[in-house]
């Protein structure tokens, strides 16, 4: 049985808040209205304000360093990712507790850090097992043996 374009119901979905795909589009109305849209009390909202806090430009010596930590990340990404090191463990001053990041992760936040001059809050890692995680000396250090050792030969 073919039905004709008229007796097909409108999508309830279309014309949301945020849909703001050309009238043509076929994905307009894929997403169902945020459900939040009109409360100001959305937490959300605070990602989408700007930054007031933001603090003083960063040094072209702070640059540098940075540059030099991500440099430094890559080599022990390298060295300790096929021995089963997840990333590196970051004991926090504020909280007081392990923050793990993965490789990618902390070479996102870094890369961040240099671009905007800040980190965005993110999700912790997911029921880290703190084994597969080492600190930043640890990984100097056996950057540093792997180095050692290849120059003694």
């Amino acid at each position: 049985m073919v039905v004709p374009h008229d007796a097909v119901p409108p999508n309830p979905f279309s014309g949301g808040p945020r849909d703001d795909r050309p009238a043509g589009d076929p994905r307009r109305g894929a997403l169902p209205p945020d459900p939040f849209a009109d409360d100001p009390d959305d937490p959300a909202r605070v990602l989408d304000e700007p930054d007031d806090e933001a603090g003083p430009p960063m040094s072209d010596e702070e640059r540098e360093e940075l540059l030099a930590d991500l440099s430094d990340l890559a080599v022990y990404q390298a060295l300790l990712e096929p021995r089963g090191v997840r990333g590196i463990v970051v004991d926090c001053g504020e909280c007081q507790e392990p923050h793990y990041h993965d490789w990618a992760l902390l070479a996102a936040s870094l890369e961040q850090l240099l671009n905007d001059g800040r980190m965005r809050p993110h999700e912790p890692a997911f029921d880290p097992d703190p084994v597969s995680y080492v600190s930043w000396e640890y990984c100097r250090g056996y950057a540093d043996g792997v180095t050692a050792s290849e120059n003694a030969l």
